[in-house]
């Protein structure tokens, strides 16, 4: 199990640098957009995912530890979101790092109520 934990860690990590870069490039400022992005996205997956996997005893336990501690665990990131709102108020971003924080939790939180929802109506049969 913790190989296969590993294995989705390295995809995960992959994908959050990947978002990273795609926010950087297309939004530039100091805004920590992939991030936010990131964990935004990764709340919604990891709720849907146990919400399904709740509803669908046939699903190897394997994959739901891989993809939900593995691929998503490291997908999302509460220190890089941390350090990123550490960096917004020492360069004095007060508001926006504020701005940050509030929407990352009540963000999250949406979309997690978002991904558990959808995962109890589609879980797998």
């Amino acid at each position: 199990m913790v190989f296969i934990v590993g294995v989705g860690g390295i995809i995960g990590a992959i994908l959050r640098y990947s978002v990273g870069l795609l926010f950087a490039n297309s939004h530039p400022g100091a805004f920590p957009l992939g991030t936010f992005a990131a964990n935004l996205i990764g709340s919604f997956l990891l709720a849907w995912l146990t919400a399904t996997a709740a509803r669908s005893p046939k699903l190897p336990k394997w994959i739901v530890t891989g993809v939900g501690t593995g691929i998503i665990g490291s997908f999302t990131t509460f220190s890089t979101f941390s350090v990123e709102t550490v960096k917004l108020i020492q360069g004095h971003f007060f508001f926006m790092a504020f701005i940050y924080i509030l929407l990352s939790l009540l963000g999250g939180w949406a979309f997690s109520f978002l991904g558990y929802q959808s995962g109890r109506r589609r879980g797998l049969q």
